[in-house]
């Protein structure tokens, strides 16, 4: 069946029903996604045509983290020969791109060489108010080439808890405890890495300045500023809202968050961790522009890289396989691991 699924986009719908209040949209900007209805979200724009329940052949696991208190679910996906192939087609529709991204792979799949002995651990993070199977595909594909895969539904996404996101703040010290889980079960396999798409990369890059286990991150899509990023969905898909009305609930959200707005952008974090990392870009993306993930680049740590993708959305780019595999390939081989301060 077709997985349907839209980058941030429920956020941009809840807009559409505040009440004004800068406070409520602050709540509301906070508020976990999963506990959006459903019918809110508009029409994705980007299809994954695979079978969801292929997931279960990777049993679900559950880590409690905080505080706050939550329950992660993940799921470890082995290195094996998935034989992992995709096809893809795009069109417009009133103007906007498409793309449908049709996935096949063979599951359960047949041991590799390095089944029995992974070459490290990758975490893959996805966006703001999708979950784990977003990233599924590349779990596949990197599990390929020895990596073994964790897949985890971000606190407040998919099947996790936790009754508010903090956009980055509590987040990585719930990913290290899931590492602590993983090395509890004797399931923490070095070097481990981590790439992550939009808020999930914004998420790896914060990440990587907490926990000094973490060694090579690819971040596909970051922001660099929240405020930008919001005021930018807006415009991408409710035009109509006021700019005055959003910027009221992003001036309280600080507050909500028991933070000021500098902890709240990626370029912060990444100047002070000197943070070094793989970057990937698409040009038509209007959500996080070409122009920002390069200023993200340029500010961070010696050794970076940024792949600029054509033609690809902000939604879309994640899955551009042909340009961003085997980049992504070759920096999570890299001998030197890069350091950041704690």
């Amino acid at each position: 069946m077709a997985a349907r699924f839209s980058i941030w986009v429920s956020l941009a719908a809840l807009l559409l029903g505040s009440s004004g209040c800068g406070t409520f949209l602050a709540h509301r900007l906070a508020q976990a996604p999963n506990t959006y209805p459903t019918w809110f979200a508009p029409e994705a724009r980007v299809v994954l045509g695979f079978d969801v329940k292929f997931l279960t052949n990777f049993p679900a696991r559950f880590v409690t983290v905080g505080p706050p208190a939550a329950r992660l679910r993940y799921r470890v996906v082995p290195p094996g020969d998935y034989g992992l192939t995709v096809a893809s087609t795009n069109w417009l529709a009133q103007g906007v791109r498409q793309y449908d991204f049709t996935f096949h792979a063979d599951v359960p799949a047949p041991t590799n060489q390095w089944t029995h002995a992974p070459r490290g651990t990758v975490v893959l993070l996805h966006g703001w108010g999708v979950s784990q199977f977003a990233m599924a595909p590349w779990a596949l594909r990197l599990a390929q080439e020895g990596w073994q895969c964790v897949l985890v539904d971000l606190r407040g996404h998919g099947r996790s808890t936790g009754r508010q996101i903090y956009f980055g703040l509590r987040e990585t010290t719930d990913l290290s405890q899931l590492l602590d889980r993983l090395a509890s079960d004797r399931k923490l396999v070095l070097p481990v890495a981590a790439v992550g798409e939009s808020y999930g990369a914004a998420l790896a890059l914060r990440w990587k300045t907490t926990e000094p286990r973490l060694g090579p991150v690819v971040a596909i899509a970051p922001y660099a500023n929240l405020s930008n990023s919001v005021i930018n969905i807006s415009h991408d898909y409710a035009a109509w809202v006021p700019d005055a009305l959003i910027r009221a609930g992003l001036r309280q959200l600080p507050a909500i968050l028991h933070t000021n707005q500098a902890e709240l952008d990626t370029t912060t974090v990444v100047q002070r961790g000197s943070v070094s990392a793989l970057f990937a870009a698409g040009t038509a993306d209007r959500v996080t522009p070409l122009a920002e993930v390069r200023q993200l680049a340029a500010l961070a740590g010696p050794g970076s890289q940024l792949i600029e993708v054509p033609d690809a959305t902000h939604e879309a780019v994640t899955y551009f396989f042909t340009e961003l595999v085997p980049p992504v390939l070759q920096w999570l081989a890299a001998p030197v691991i890069q350091t950041a301060s704690p």
